[in-house]
């Protein structure tokens, strides 16, 4: 049986993950974070990816494949620690796996990457530029890791690797910024702006996984849902209620309510509730044959 290496296993797309690949992987998952109650079919470690006992897992259990799902997303710590766990992190995953013979590495970044600008085109191809940085610095890592990983992919052309950009994910497992933004009872929006936006379910995203191992993608890919909605449809699907506030007073609201930690929204990230950032997934369609199982009503449901 062939071996897969998954970092961030205790959070929610790694357990999702897990189980979707128990019956022809033997697994390896390592967290900072332990997994209490891990099944069977996982051997969970509980270990930094940024220590020297991680490359001791690949050194002996020299795994085939590696999904890297070990980042942080949140906005609760410092930059500093987000920064030295998701690049520095993710240069010495990758480092280890071409040393320790991995045929195959998997990468879930982010559609945020492109960056939500006025000027955006609808639906945004694999090759635009990633402009987060402009606007949303407190994710400028994630650039920052794809540039890595894109490095890595041309340096080592005899390991299929492969980048994952999905759009918003949501679900019963996974947290997001823009979960915890729509799981409010009453959500701002900003006067004048309704952006279309795109949602795909947790399950779908770990199925897209699953379909760049099984496939062995190379390159880089979008993960889009089942479609795009405005934000204000969206809101009212989720059932919640909506209240529209000018935007100088919106910056306020946000900024107070990300300090007073009541949700994880950073104001930085208020441009996506007022630009676009939608993109094209045909080409991971055409590589892998995927189609979302969830439709948008089964999305928004499972944070309503």
């Amino acid at each position: 049986m062939k071996r897969l290496l998954i970092t961030g296993i205790s959070g929610g797309q790694g357990r999702l993950l897990a189980k979707r690949l128990s019956e022809g992987w033997q697994i390896t998952g390592v967290d900072r974070v332990p997994w209490e109650g891990a099944p069977e079919y996982v051997d969970v470690k509980t270990l930094d990816l940024r220590k020297k006992k991680f490359e001791d897992v690949l050194r002996k259990n020299r795994p085939d494949a590696v999904v890297h799902l070990a980042f942080v997303r949140h906005f609760r710590g410092s930059n500093e620690l987000r920064h030295e766990v998701n690049v520095g992190g993710t240069r010495r995953l990758l480092n280890s796996c071409a040393r320790y013979g991995v045929k195959q590495v998997v990468v879930l970044s982010s559609a945020y990457v492109y960056g939500a600008l006025p000027e955006n085109p609808m639906y945004m191809a694999e090759d635009s530029p990633l402009n987060v940085a402009r606007n949303f610095p407190d994710i400028r890592d994630l650039a920052e890791v794809e540039g890595l990983v894109s490095s890595f992919l041309w340096r080592y052309p005899e390991i299929s690797t492969s980048i994952l950009r999905p759009v918003n994910t949501l679900g019963y497992y996974v947290h997001s910024a823009i979960g915890s933004y729509l799981g409010l009872d009453i959500v701002p929006t900003v006067t004048g702006f309704n952006p279309m936006l795109q949602f795909i379910h947790e399950e779908d995203v770990c199925e897209a996984l699953a379909l760049a191992i099984e496939k062995q993608l190379r390159g880089v890919f979008n993960v889009a849902g089942p479609g795009a909605v405005p934000l204000k449809t969206a809101i009212h699907e989720i059932g919640r209620r909506r209240i529209s506030v000018p935007e100088p007073l919106a910056h306020l609201i946000i900024r107070e309510l990300f300090r007073f930690r009541v949700y994880d929204f950073p104001p930085a990230a208020m441009d996506f509730i007022k630009y676009p950032c939608t993109v094209d997934g045909s080409s991971f369609v055409e590589a892998t044959g995927f189609k979302p199982l969830f439709s948008l009503r089964d999305v928004f449901a499972s944070v309503a």
